[in-house]
C-alpha cells in the first residue's frame, strides 16, 4: 500500500502471518478484536470517507488523552489519490438543503453539514463563497414548485428563502429570465472541493490517522457471533455457534478482517479492525455485498452528468442559478454555478450509464443542455458551450429522484442489522458534499452515542 504522508514504520503489529512489504508499504497481522492491528478501517477516501476518518480520529485523540490506550483509524482508497470519483466531479455547491423533507437525513445532514463547513472553511483557509442562488420558475406548474420549497422551508426545516420581486429580476437578474418567479436561497455557496479534501486529509493525519492509497479491499470476514445477518463474500462465518447460546452475539461481535490488496504489486494484506465504515461511494454496494448473505445484496444505479463551460466574457452572472425542480427528475436540472475565480459552468444533466467509469462527456447532449439554459438564460452564445467533465452519483434506484415525493431515495447511514461494529453507507450522492462533516458526526454517533467537538 501506498501511504500518504504519514510514516507508518513504528506502528506496533503483533505476531503472526504477514505479507513482506517494502519500507513505503504497511505490515499487518491477522489478529483477534482485542488486539485488532486498526480500532476503525474507513473504506473509501472521497470527502465523505475523509470527513468520517477525521471525526474518528479526533475521538482518539480525545480517547488517548484520558487514558493509556492506544485508538486507530486507517483509511483505505482504492486509487492513487484520495476523492478521485464523485468528490471531484460534482458542482462544489454548498447546499442549503431545501429540497428534502424535513425528516430525511438529507435534510438534517445538508442543514448541519452547511454550517459545519462554512466554519470549517474559515477556520482552515478552504476556498470558498457564500454566493447565494435564484430558483426561477418559467411556467405555472414551476411556480407552484417553489411555492412548495418556499413553505417547506418556512415552515419546517427553518432554512431561509425570500421571494425575489419582478422588479429586482429585472434590475439585478443580469440577464437572467424568471417569467413566473424567483426563490432566493441567500445560504448557498460554493467551496474548492479539492482544497476541503487536502485539509482534511492533513488533519486527520496530523491527528494520528493513516492514509493508505492503491489499497481496494477484496473480501471483508465479520469475526465471532452466531446469529443475524449472515456472512458474506469474506469466508463469511466468523467462529460463533448459534446452537450454543440462545442469544447468540453478533457478527463481527469480535471484529473484522479485511483482505487489502496492492495495486502496484497485486499482494493481498490481512489486517483487523474493531470496526469498519462502509463509505465507499460508487463501490459502496461492492463492498455491502462483500458482507452480507445473498438474500441482503444490493446494486447501485448511476446517473451520470455532463457538464458544459462557457467561454464567452456576456453574459455574466454572479449567483447561482436553478430551475424549479422537476417532481421525480433524478436532479436539480441543469444549472448554472460558478467556480471560485466566477467562472460559469451548467450541469449536470441526467444521463443513465451502466458503469460508474463512464466518465466521457456525451457532447451529442448539448443541444438538449443548450435549450434547457436558454429558458432562464436567454441570452447564452451556445457557440461558446464546450463540453467540460462528468461526474457519476450513486442511486438506490433507477430514476431515484432527488426531492421529496415519488422516487425520493434518503441516504442510508446504519448499523446494520445482525452486525457489530459496521456502519453502512449507501446511495450517498447529492448533497453528499455539503453534508460531508455531519455524516462524519453521524457516524460517530452511531458507533459511540456521542460525538467529539472539531
Amino acid at each position: 500500500m501506498m501511504l500518504a504522508r504519514r510514516t507508518v514504520t513504528a506502528l506496533p503489529l503483533r505476531t503472526g502471518p504477514a505479507c513482506s512489504r517494502s519500507s513505503q508499504r504497511l505490515q499487518f497481522s491477522s489478529t483477534t478484536a482485542a488486539r485488532a492491528d486498526f480500532t476503525h478501517v474507513v473504506i473509501g477516501g472521497g470527502v465523505v470517507g475523509l470527513a468520517i476518518a477525521r471525526q474518528l480520529a479526533l475521538r482518539n485523540g480525545a480517547a488517548a488523552s484520558s487514558s493509556s490506550s492506544t485508538s486507530t483509524t486507517l483509511l483505505l482508497e482504492r486509487h492513487g489519490g484520495v476523492g478521485t470519483e464523485t468528490s471531484s466531479r460534482n458542482s462544489e455547491v454548498i447546499h442549503a438543503g431545501i429540497y428534502y423533507g424535513a425528516s430525511s437525513l438529507k435534510a438534517r445532514l445538508c442543514v448541519r453539514g452547511k454550517q459545519l463547513l462554512y466554519g470549517f472553511c474559515a477556520a482552515h483557509g478552504v476556498g470558498h463563497r457564500r454566493t447565494g442562488k435564484w430558483i426561477v420558475a418559467q411556467t405555472r406548474a414551476q411556480r407552484e414548485a417553489l411555492e412548495r420549497i418556499e413553505r417547506l422551508c418556512s415552515g419546517e426545516l427553518g432554512v431561509p428563502v425570500r421571494w425575489v420581486g419582478d422588479g429586482e429580476v429585472r434590475r439585478a437578474g443580469e440577464g437572467v429570465r424568471a417569467e413566473e418567479g424567483a426563490l432566493e436561497s441567500p445560504t448557498t455557496g460554493i467551496v474548492d472541493a479539492h482544497g476541503l479534501m487536502v485539509a482534511l486529509q492533513g488533519l486527520f493525519e496530523d491527528a494520528g490517522g493513516v492514509v493508505a492509497l492503491n489499497s481496494p479491499v477484496t473480501a471483508i470476514t465479520p469475526l465471532g457471533g452466531g446469529g443475524g445477518g449472515g456472512g458474506g463474500g469474506g469466508g463469511g462465518g466468523g467462529d460463533g455457534d448459534a446452537s450454543s447460546s440462545s442469544s447468540p452475539s453478533p457478527k463481527g461481535s469480535a471484529g473484522w478482517e479485511l483482505a487489502v490488496r496492492d495495486a502496484a504489486t497485486g499482494e493481498t494484506s490481512t489486517i483487523t479492525a474493531e470496526t469498519i465504515i462502509n463509505a465507499a461511494g460508487l463501490g459502496a454496494a461492492d463492498v455491502h455485498n462483500m458482507i452480507v448473505p445473498p438474500e441482503r445484496r444490493t446494486r447501485l444505479h448511476y446517473a451520470k452528468g455532463n457538464y458544459f463551460s462557457y467561454a464567452a466574457p456576456l453574459p455574466r452572472v454572479s449567483r447561482l442559478i436553478y430551475p424549479a425542480p422537476e417532481p421525480g427528475a433524478g436532479g436539480l436540472g441543469t444549472h448554472l454555478t460558478l467556480d471560485l475565480g466566477g467562472r460559469m459552468r451548467f450541469g449536470p444533466d441526467v444521463e443513465w450509464v451502466e458503469s460508474p467509469d463512464d466518465l466521457a462527456v456525451n457532447g451529442a447532449r448539448m443541444a438538449d443542455a443548450v435549450a434547457e439554459i436558454q429558458k432562464y438564460l436567454p441570452g447564452v452564445d451556445a457557440s461558446c458551450l464546450a463540453p467540460d467533465y462528468a461526474g457519476i452519483r450513486p442511486k438506490l434506484s433507477p430514476g431515484g429522484a432527488v426531492g421529496t415525493g415519488k422516487g425520493f431515495n434518503d441516504f442510508i447511514i446504519r448499523m446494520e442489522d445482525g452486525y457489530a461494529g459496521w456502519v453502512n453507507l449507501l446511495g450517498i450522492e447529492s448533497p453528499g458534499l455539503t453534508s460531508s462533516l455531519a455524516i462524519g458526526e453521524e457516524v460517530e454517533r452511531l458507533l459511540y452515542g456521542s460525538v467529539t467537538p472539531s
